[in-house]
């Protein structure tokens, strides 16, 4: 009758723990993951790599600093934006994203 009544105890905190670990293996460890790669990605950017920022302004870093990033846009214009606002970088073959924008002109 005891065990009926919640005699397993032991049981439980098993159940638990495994739930800890399935929660770290699926939820934390791929976001620590991600982030590990978007600050390699970050710091990797120097100049004349084209990025899209997170606001979707396409550009060619023309200078690079500590904590920003001077691009330079269609028509020679140059914007200053933190590192922390670049989304992606693209190759020259890679501009779907831009007949995109010229289109919409």
């Amino acid at each position: 009758m005891e065990e009926l009544l919640g005699g397993g105890g032991m049981g439980n905190i098993v159940m638990i723990g495994a739930i800890v670990i399935v929660f770290y293996f699926f939820m934390i460890r791929p976001q620590q993951k991600k982030q590990k790669e978007e600050k390699k990605f970050r710091e990797g950017l120097k100049k004349g790599d084209k990025i899209v920022t997170a606001g979707g302004i396409h550009g060619k870093i023309a200078e690079t600093k500590e904590a920003t990033v001077t691009i330079e846009v269609e028509g020679g214009m140059k914007m200053k934006l933190n590192r922390s606002s670049v989304s992606m970088s693209y190759s020259s073959g890679d501009t779907d994203g831009v007949a995109e924008i010229q289109e919409t002109k």
